[in-house]
C-alpha cells in the first residue's frame, strides 16, 4: 500500500472515531435525568420486592407509570384502594396513572403489602 493511501486510511478512521464519540456524548447529554420518562412522565421501578423511588414528586397533571422488573407479580394500589388499583404485573408489564390534582398518595403492593411508596403531587 503507498504511503498516500495508508494516510488518507488513518485519517478517515481517526475522523469516524471522533464523529462517533461526538455522537455518543450528544445523546448521552440529551437523554433525560433518572426517573423522567421522554413524554414528561415519571417512572417508579418495582425491583427486588421495593418501588424505586419509594417516593415522587410531581406536578399535576403528571402521569406516574410504575414497571415491574421483578420475577414475581406485583400491584399497585391506592392506600383507599379506589384512587388507583392495577392489575397483578408480571415482570416487565406497566401500570400509568395521571394525578390531576394536588395532595399526598400512598400506595402499596396487595400481593405484598409491606410493599408501599408515596406520590406527592404538587
Amino acid at each position: 500500500m503507498n504511503t498516500r493511501k495508508a494516510s488518507w486510511m488513518i485519517g478517515l478512521a481517526v475522523t469516524l472515531v471522533v464523529a462517533f464519540a461526538l455522537m455518543a456524548w450528544t445523546q448521552r447529554g440529551l437523554a433525560a435525568p433518572p426517573g423522567d420518562k421522554a413524554s414528561g412522565g415519571t417512572e417508579v421501578k418495582i425491583d427486588n420486592f421495593t418501588f424505586g423511588p419509594a417516593t415522587v414528586k410531581v406536578s399535576a397533571g403528571t402521569t406516574v407509570t410504575w414497571t415491574n422488573r421483578d420475577d414475581v407479580p406485583h400491584t399497585v394500589v391506592s392506600d383507599d384502594k379506589t384512587t388507583f388499583k392495577s392489575k397483578a404485573l408480571d415482570t416487565d408489564e406497566q401500570f400509568s396513572f395521571t394525578f390531576s390534582k394536588p395532595g399526598k398518595y400512598s400506595y402499596f403492593c396487595s400481593v405484598h403489602p409491606k410493599m408501599t411508596g408515596e406520590v406527592i403531587v404538587q
